[in-house]
């Protein structure tokens, strides 16, 4: 035996044993036990296979939502599993510092007290950003821990931790050695709410109902040989076109072949611009001739390199226009829109509007449009990286679960564009290049050197050098986008650059990334791409794709919609493994969406009470156990079992436990915990409360003087109970993990210092599956539910006995019947079970029964002398009748062209369901009323 118990006599546990589950207090009971043992802090020095996961990191600003919930759910499940298999697991915390976020929430704050955050100073915004972070940064982690998720919060890691903060300093200096970080002016997405650039992954497209503008440009030097006078441009944006540099046209459009190289004189401003030809112009949109703004939109900046044109902002920072947009400037740009227009139509030169439903760029963060500006920031060359990435997908590293999103992350990967990094905020990693300000007039320029180093002391050695003793250094104002820390994380969190640290040469690379697929672009493939530069592997075995957690009318929850469901309300009602468990077993198939019907009314989910009434049920058979142990000790409990004297009931759910056992297993280590999850379920429910137990109770309840064989008997129940309770609960534990816990300990009666969440798979024996025994244990069960079914239509009251008969040829089924006959007195509430074959009946007067039939048995309930027969042969009369109405309804509709042509397929498909479950029926009816004459 494993261990000797602290509590001997399990009928004596029962005592202590509540009658009621209560989840709230064994969860926060096993929650404190867990955390002061240490249960899941590893040792990298111990024995065992390596197995890792790091979380995906939270924003230090978040609150717990159902995104959060599923995904600790999804990956506790898959650690709780390996750490049961044997090895030595470290699933590791932490939180991201959600640059963009914290400061909203500060500049929010600033706003109240009414000041700035430069009137504040840099220094002191960053005290108040760390004072914040340490009185609200940590209420998610707080709120992760109600999860019962099984990681090393010893090991927890914060995006902006001193030692984080080195790794990300010294991959930017790596990056810019190697020539991957680059420094220049270029078009970015700039997001004027939030006074940053964002990358292309933090824009998000949205369709919008806007207007297209037409109005013209004249020539400069009057109308064209052919009597053209003007050029006809539509626009989306006419604010910027006091940025126009030039009008451009294909050349193979005949309509402007003869204006190519001649100027028109941009209203407003005066200035003369070119009419160029390009390629890349569509003749058919619009009116074929395109104004191109080289400083305001991507498509223009590409027209302006290759005809080297100018590039000439409208527009500041803010979203303001400025002084190059002549009487527009100071207005804001959508205010500049309406006025351009204005004042375009009043000199004549609109020509037409036209609605125009497109797709405009919005902020992430900022929930704005996106103004494409040209702006000098910091890059990542991203080709390299990215092919890096993709020679080892040709090496199966890493694998995606479901494969499908191999391809998706492949199509990423190829033709992406360099990466800005840099971002105009305070909180967060500030980048480490120092300008040499001495060199261009103490002003920061394009034209002004710098000094990327470690720290400024490191900097100003290097300037020196360089530069001459006296130089005057600034460091850059930007911060790092968040992502790039993000990136760094698989392992920066296990010590890197220090790649001889214990717990980077024990745990690194990870095993498994748990993630949503909407961020395979802004995450994985990011870390992917950095553990390529850095550490020239792959930082993840597998990547396991889900879904999203979709509320009650299977929309995607966000806040704009108001739809999201609180988990901690769920978790307060019904306990956080019945959450777990729910939202679990929902998964049908790696990386679909769930469903999670709510009523918002009550606060209240049949999809989490029907897992709480689950765990109910596994709480009253743990209870029944206990009472139905008696004087039995654990180390009784633990003797092996005696095959060959078991009962057929007992073979049958060692059978079915072992089965489950492999299918388990194989599920979980194939990320299939939907499947576990319902698997685990029907086993315990039905096979073991519903069937085994029901059958055994027979057997435990031996009376006053038992003989041998019934003692026997009762101790192979109580052996073969124990065991597959035992087990059932190891195999729950990943998710279920307090309440398995919690009933572990009641039928061990191991000191709370022991836990199951330390303990060991069960180890499934293959020569107890018998997958005959187990068809034929279907086949009675069948029987069963059919004679049930037949005393519910007769009338026959729960505690009225009635006599059964069973017909069948089948010969392993006679055996299995009549063996079963004590069970199936008790379980059908029959006071005779007679089992024959047909030959035997032959002859014999049938006496006015009720019959069915479940594969090759029929059932015959007598009850001539039990039910008021006219009474009945009324009742099914009624049934027939309702019937036969509903398929003359049915069968009308059905032949009707008009319907079979308007209706959706769904509802046709449910009409010929109705009448066929309706005619089944009238079947029905016809073989009772038979039955009656």
């Amino acid at each position: 035996m494993e261990e000797s118990p602290a509590r001997k006599n399990l009928g004596n546990a029962v005592d202590g044993f509540p009658k009621i589950y209560d989840p709230i207090g064994t969860e926060s009971c096993w929650q404190l036990r867990w955390d002061v043992s240490k249960a899941f802090h590893p040792d990298p020095n111990d024995k065992g296979e390596s197995f890792s996961i790091v979380i995906p990191p939270p924003n230090v600003t978040g609150s717990l939502h159902m995104g959060h919930a599923f995904n600790a759910a999804l990956i506790d499940a898959i650690v709780r599993f390996q750490r049961l298999k044997g090895k030595n697991v470290l699933c590791l915390p932490g939180t991201d510092h959600a640059s963009i976020a914290v400061q909203t929430i500060l500049e929010k704050q600033f706003k109240e007290e009414g000041i700035t955050r430069e009137q504040l100073g840099r220094e002191k915004f960053l005290e108040r950003a760390w004072a914040w972070k340490s009185e609200s940064g940590g209420r998610i982690v707080q709120q992760l821990r109600r999860l019962g998720y099984s990681v090393d919060w010893e090991r927890e890691r914060f995006t902006m931790d001193e030692r984080l903060s080195r790794a990300v300093s010294e991959a930017f200096l790596r990056l810019h050695e190697t020539g991957l970080i680059y420094r220049g002016e270029y078009l970015v997405n700039w997001c004027p709410a939030s006074g940053s650039a964002v990358s292309d992954l933090e824009v998000e497209m949205k369709e919008v109902d806007g207007n297209l503008w037409y109005f013209k440009y004249p020539l400069t030097h009057g109308p064209s040989k052919t009597g053209i006078a003007y050029l006809e441009v539509a626009t989306t944006r006419p604010e910027t076109m006091m940025g126009d540099v030039a009008v451009a046209v294909n050349p193979l459009d005949a309509r402007y072949k003869e204006l190519i190289g001649q100027t028109l004189t941009l209203p407003f401003i005066g200035r003369q611009i070119p009419v160029i030809a390009d390629e890349h112009v569509d003749k058919e949109f619009g009116t074929g001739c395109v104004k191109v703004t080289p400083a305001h939109d991507p498509n223009d900046f590409a027209i302006g390199q290759r005809h080297n044109l100018p590039q000439i902002t409208v527009m500041n920072k803010d979203g303001s226009m400025n002084s190059e947009a002549g009487q527009f400037q100071g207005l804001d740009r959508f205010d500049a829109r309406k006025a351009v227009v204005a004042a375009l139509d009043e000199e004549g030169l609109l020509v037409k509007v036209e609605p125009y439903r497109h797709s405009v760029p919005f902020s992430d963060r900022g929930k704005v449009p996106v103004e494409p500006l040209l702006s000098t920031q910091w890059f990542v060359r991203m080709e390299s990286m990215a092919e890096h990435c993709k020679f080892h997908l040709t090496q199966g590293k890493p694998r995606f679960y479901p494969d499908r999103w191999e391809k998706v992350y492949k199509d990423w990967l190829t033709g992406i564009r360099d990466w800005c990094i840099s971002r105009q905020l305070w909180w967060g990693h500030r980048i480490p290049a120092w300008f040499v300000v001495s060199e261009t007039d103490n002003l920061v320029t394009k034209e002004t050197p710098y000094i990327v180093a470690h720290s400024e002391k490191e900097a100003l050695l290097e300037a020196q050098q360089k530069y001459g003793s006296h130089v005057e250094l600034q460091q850059d104002e930007d911060v790092l986008d968040t992502w790039f820390s993000s990136g760094l994380w698989p392992f920066s969190t296990l010590g890197w650059p220090n790649e001889q640290e214990n717990d980077f040469s024990r745990w690194y690379p990870t095993s498994t990334l748990v993630t949503g697929f909407d961020i395979i672009f802004f995450w994985v493939a990011r870390m992917t791409m950095m553990a390529g530069a850095f550490t020239k592997r792959m930082p993840f075995a597998d990547v396991y794709i889900h879904g999203l957690v979709r509320d009650e009318q299977n929309r995607k929850m966000s806040k704009s919609l108001g739809n999201g469901i609180d988990p901690l309300l769920l978790i307060d009602r019904y306990g956080t493994d019945a959450l777990r468990f729910a939202l679990v077993k929902e998964v049908v198939g790696a990386g679909q969406d769930i469903r999670l019907d709510y009523d918002r009314s009550t606060d209240t989910s049949l999809t989490v009470e029907a897992a709480r009434n689950f765990a109910n049920k596994l709480w009253n058979a743990t209870r029944f156990a206990l009472l139905n142990l008696g004087t039995t000790t654990v180390e009784e409990m633990f003797d092996e079992i005696d095959y060959s004297t078991l009962e057929l009931a007992d073979q049958w759910i060692l059978s079915r436990l072992s089965k489950v056992n492999l299918e388990t297993s194989k599920r979980y280590q194939n990320y299939a915990l939907g499947e576990a999850a319902k698997g685990l379920y029907e086993f315990a429910w039905n096979d073991f409360c519903d069937w085994y137990v029901e059958l055994i109770k027979r057997r435990l309840n031996v009376g006053d003087c038992p003989s041998e064989e019934a003692l026997l008997d009762r101790k192979n129940s109580q052996l073969v109970m124990f065991k597959v309770l035992r087990d059932l609960l190891v195999m729950l534990h990943p998710l279920m993990p307090h309440l398995t816990e919690e009933l572990w300990h009641a039928i061990t009666g191991f000191h709370e210092t022991k836990f199951l969440a330390l303990d060991s798979w069960p180890k499934p024996n293959k020569e107890w599956c018998n997958q005959a025994l187990e068809l034929s244990f279907s086949e009675l069960f069948d029987s069963i539910r059919l004679v049930r079914n037949l005393r519910a239509e007769a009338g026959l009251k729960p505690s009225q006995k009635a006599p059964v008969r069973f017909i069948t040829k089948n010969t392993n089924l006679l055996e299995l019947l009549n063996k079963a006959i004590p069970d199936i007195q008790s379980l059908t509430r029959s006071n005779a079970v007679e089992v024959v074959h047909p030959r035997e009946i032959l002859g014999q007067s049938n006496s006015k029964s009720l019959a069915g039939v479940s594969g090759q048995l029929e059932v015959l309930l007598p009850i001539e002398d039990l039910v008021d027969l006219h009474a009945l042969r009324s009742r099914l009369q009624k049934d027939l009748s309702k019937a036969e109405k509903e398929i003359a309804i049915l069968s009308s509709r059905l032949s009707k062209s008009s319907f079979i042509q308007k209706a959706p397929e769904r509802v046709i498909a449910e009409c010929r369901q109705k009448l066929a479950d309706a005619e089944a029926q009238v079947d029905l009816v016809q073989q009772r009323l038979l039955g009656l004459e």
